[in-house]
């Protein structure tokens, strides 16, 4: 019957290489999950574009094109369509 046992060299291999891999993956996904950065003013075309679509009373759509080009909250979007 073969052995499992590992060396004590080779245990501290495995481990680094395990460390490594996890450091690797937490990185990943931490630049994943990163919000856009807000752009501080709005490009002309978005703020033509969502006072049209809230002058034809889609507001929650202007809310949603403002936040998906910006990254903005909720909240800062809903104020800068309400002020159009």
């Amino acid at each position: 019957m073969p052995s499992l046992a590992i060396s004590l060299p080779g245990l501290i291999a495995l481990t680094l290489v395990v460390t490594a891999a996890v450091i690797w993956l937490i990185v990943l996904a931490a630049r994943l999950t990163r919000r856009p950065r807000n752009r501080l003013v709005p490009a002309d075309d978005l703020a033509e574009q969502a006072r049209e679509m809230k002058a034809l009373g889609q507001i929650q759509e202007a809310v949603f094109l403002v936040r998906g080009e910006t990254g903005m909250s909720q909240r800062a979007a809903v104020r800068f369509v309400r002020r159009l």
